[in-house]
Order: C-alpha cells, then structure tokens, then sequence
C-alpha cells in the first residue's frame, strides 16, 4: 500500500498544542483515521465501530473514560453523543492541549453536541479526498488566492500534469490509489454504506431507490443553479424532502453549495445557489460515464472539468482550516462569472475553460464588476481564466490565463 502524506497535517499538528481537543469531519473514506493515527502514534485509538466499545461508552460514558485514559484518538464519534460532557469534564480537569483527537462523518447531531459541550475547547477540521497537491505529493500548502505572490510561489513548485481525465474520473477517494481496486464497486459499496449508515440515522428514508435517484439527478447537475423544484420532478418527491435531502448531502461533505456573490451595487444578481459535487470520480459513477476517454470526449467535458477545478480550490482552503471565501456571479441578463474568491477586500474573478486556447473574450463579464465596483471599497484583483494550455500567459494587462497545474 502506497501512503500519501495529508496536507492538512502541518496544521493539525499546530492545533494539537494548541486546543484540548481537534476534530476532522469529512465524508466516509476521505482518510480522516489514517490521518488521526499518523500524527498521533503516541495516541490510544478508539473506533466506535466496535459495538462493546460503542455500548459501554454510550450506556456509562464515566466507566468508558475510566477504561480509556491518556490521549485517545476516539474515531466515527458521531455515534456516541453521550460521550461528549465526559469529554468536557476531562478536558476541563486536566487543563493540557492535545488530549483528544476525534473523527466522524459530519452530521447535524455531531455539529451540535460540538457546539454545545466543547465550545472553545475544540477546532474543526474538514478532510475531503484526496487533492491534486496530495496526489502529486507537492510540498505546497497555501490556499489558491491568484495574487503575485502566491503565483510567485507555485511556479517554484510546478508538477506537469498527464492524466488530467483519469484523475478526475477516477476521483479522490484515497483507497482508489493506496491500493488497486475496483472503481464499479467501490462506488456501488460507497454509495450504498453512506446512504445505509448516514443518510438513515439523519433522515426517515423510506426508499433507498428515491435517495440513490436523487443523488443522481444531484450529480447531472454540478455546475448548474439548484433549482429544486426541478429535481422534485424528476426524483418524484416533494420540494421539502429535496430541501432536506440537499442539507443532508452537504453537511456530509458530499456537495458544496455555491453561494452567489452579493453586494449592494450589484442590484441584477440573483439569489440561487450552484451546486457542486465535491468528488468527480463519485460523479461519474452517479450519471455512468464510465471511462476517462468517455467523459474526455463527450458533451459533459466542460462540466467535469469546472467540478474538478472548484473541487481543488475549495480543497486548498478546507486544509488550511479555512471556509472557502468564494462565490460565483449571475445577473438576471445571463451574464455569469463563474467563480469569485475574496481576499483582503479585494475581488479576483474567475473563468474556468476546458479549452486548451484562451481568449480574453471569455472574460468579458469581468467588466460588470470594475463598472458596478467602482465607488466602493472593494478592489478589483487579477482576472484568472483557468484552462488547458500548459503555461500562463497574459491576455491584457489585468488579465491572465493559469493553467491547472497553477491550483
């Protein structure tokens, strides 16, 4: 087996002496006990999928602290809310950083039992899948904001990339590149474990059918605006259940919703959403595009391509400990911009382009913001557009093409 070091390791080893407790969310199988078990080999692990364990710590939380003592790496914590104000009464006794590592799926009881036993006592990490940096195995840590320096620095630390379509059909699950497995059913596995065992304890799902549906149709849809009404329709449920079903998918790190960005000189902007899949490869097992060559050369190219990219910037955030500062922009004239990042009161708008020739025609919609923008305190940054060709390259003097090797 292959071990690929985490970048999120360099700051979780920071909040290790910093905080009494750290806990990493993420969906199942993103490498969240690898990763707990790397940094802390000094730690006692704990994995409440033992069903002793998970009943002596659900049913006397105080005997199972007694039986676990020291720094423990407590793993699926989900399951065991009543362990929490045990947790909180250690943490508050022994008054020392770095006693409790924890793990879980993030679920809404996880979040709230956080927020209400451990307030100021714990950081919170998302781990997604693997990232492009990590599969590459990059020294390079920092958030992709496209300023000079940061451009500066990844020239440094540039790595061609040659299998563009393979990576971004196989996906990010680490298992898929630890060890050679079948990509079919590991998905088919994937989906039916999470709908099994997270989607059923947070929702009365009465059809796995509709569920596996409505991912589907979610899948069809990454890039798009979510309308929900739309997808209601086609899965045959109502709007609400969609609305809760959409909630649930993306406190599980399954998806990301993409918030418009909003701004008083802005009046045409609307309100909707975009949502993303935030694993290509999961994606292209939900809507069967079955090969790298298939999604390369067919009609959806340019919709993987724009997943895969905001998939990665999303993914530099979440590993610095950071909640992505990004939105995308569309007017009610149609006028879009796919993606903005915000960054010390400055703006930098983006394009993302499957093709291999950009032009900076593809970024004329940049001009609604240095026209809107003007007689605020919000600066214009850099105008990026995102694509294939190998090298970056100027098209004006405020705008640049990056290639993906750049993220």
């Amino acid at each position: 087996m292959i071990f690929y070091p985490r970048q999120m390791s360099v700051l979780l080893n920071t909040l290790i002496k910093q905080f009494p407790a750290v806990l990493v969310t993420g969906p199942r199988q993103v490498g969240k006990s690898t990763l707990l078990q790397h940094i802390g080999q000094d730690y006692q692990y704990v994995t409440f999928d033992d069903p002793m364990l998970l009943n002596q710590a659900k049913n006397d939380p105080s005997l199972f602290m007694l039986n676990h003592s020291g720094k423990l790496i407590l793993d699926e914590v989900q399951y065991v809310p009543e362990l929490f104000s045990s947790l909180k009464l250690a943490i508050d006794r022994q008054k020392t950083s770095g006693l409790f590592l924890l793990s879980g799926s993030q679920a809404f009881e996880l979040m709230q039992n956080v927020a209400e036993s451990l307030a100021g006592r714990i950081a919170v990490l998302k781990l997604q899948g693997f990232s492009l940096r990590e599969i590459h195995q990059l020294d390079f840590y920092l958030p992709f904001v496209p300023t000079s320096d940061y451009i500066s620095a990844r020239e440094k630390v540039l790595k061609p990339i040659e299998n563009l379509w393979k990576i971004i059909h196989q996906g990010y699950m680490p298992r898929l590149y630890e060890q050679a497995t079948n990509w079919e059913i590991y998905y088919a596995s994937y989906v039916s474990t999470y709908i099994e065992r997270d989607v059923r304890s947070l929702a009365n799902i009465s059809s796995i059918t509709d569920f596996t549906r409505f991912m589907v149709a979610i899948a069809a849809r990454s890039g798009e605006l979510l309308n929900y009404s739309n997808v209601a329709q086609e899965v045959g449920v109502s709007v609400d259940t969609i609305k809760r079903w959409t909630t649930i998918l993306e406190t599980s790190g399954i998806i990301y919703l993409l918030k418009p960005y909003s701004n008083n000189h802005l009046k045409r902007a609307i309100k909707t959403p975009k949502i993303y899949m935030l694993d290509t490869g999961l994606m292209a097992w939900l809507t069967k595009w079955l090969t790298p060559e298939t999604i390369q050369q067919g009609a959806k190219n340019g919709q993987f391509f724009e997943t895969f990219i905001v998939s990665e910037i999303i993914k530099s955030f979440y590993n610095n400990g950071i909640e992505p500062p990004i939105y995308f922009y569309r007017d009610t004239n149609q006028k879009e911009i796919d993606l903005l990042i915000e960054h010390q009161r400055t703006l930098y708008p983006i394009e993302i382009k499957v093709t291999a020739s950009p032009d900076k025609k593809m970024a004329k919609a940049f001009g609604i913001l240095k026209a809107n923008l003007q007689d605020t305190d919000i600066q214009l940054g850099t105008g990026v557009i995102i694509n294939q060709y190998p090298q970056k390259l100027w098209l004006a003097e405020d705008l640049l093409a990056l290639p993906i090797s750049m993220l």
